[in-house]
């Protein structure tokens, strides 16, 4: 059991990283929108995801969980889920009927949080197929940006990122029936809790 005051860290390494991931969000959209710096974008892209592995296994390696970094880490990984797509669709790189499952998708799981909070829960725990899909997804676009120029290993690299897209738009659905099958147990098996978190 961690002591009370180093859950409260802010200043952590894997908060660092999270920052940094979050301050490149507008860089990117600057670089892929107006500057069409595709190169530059991808190298966010890459860094973005990389950081994202690291900072959880950093966390471990160090102890240096924190309370910040459990909301600002999940809140970050959310941003780009939505930022990159809605970018990626303004290029006309990606079809917007994609955009909009994957879009929909967060938006029915935001939808679920009152109903889990009527429970006494914040949040649900990260399952494995729901990290396997952002994996993907996060694998997907830069790939997908690479295949932009035209040669041969970019055609290949295309194919790649498509093959990524497709497997984590899959999973992406399919951790949601998982999460919305757990609020389903949530609602049938807890009692609701009143204002001051007491159980009714």
């Amino acid at each position: 059991m961690e002591p009370a005051a180093a859950r409260d860290r802010v200043l952590t390494v894997p908060n660092a990283l999270s920052a940094i991931r979050l301050a490149l969000i507008p860089l990117f959209l600057y670089l892929l929108l107006i500057a069409h710096a595709n190169a530059w974008a991808v190298v966010i892209l890459v860094f973005s995801g990389g950081s994202d592995w690291a900072d959880g296994k950093i966390a471990r390696l160090l102890n240096q969980s924190s309370k910040l970094g459990e909301l600002l880490d999940p809140a970050v990984d959310r941003l780009y889920m939505v930022t990159v797509p809605i970018a990626f669709g303004l290029r006309g790189i990606v079809p917007w009927w994609i955009i909009a499952v994957l879009l929909a998708r967060d938006v029915l799981l935001a939808a679920e949080l009152p109903l889990l909070r009527s429970r006494g829960f914040t949040a649900l725990p990260v399952i494995y197929l729901g990290k396997a899909a952002t994996f993907a997804l996060m694998s997907a676009f830069p790939l997908i940006l690479l295949g932009q120029w035209d040669a041969l290993w970019s055609r290949v690299v295309l194919a790649c990122g498509w093959a990524f897209l497709i497997w984590g738009l899959y999973l992406y659905l399919w951790s949601f029936v998982l999460y919305a099958a757990q609020v389903v147990l949530v609602l049938r098996r807890m009692p609701r809790v009143d204002a001051r978190g007491a159980h009714g």
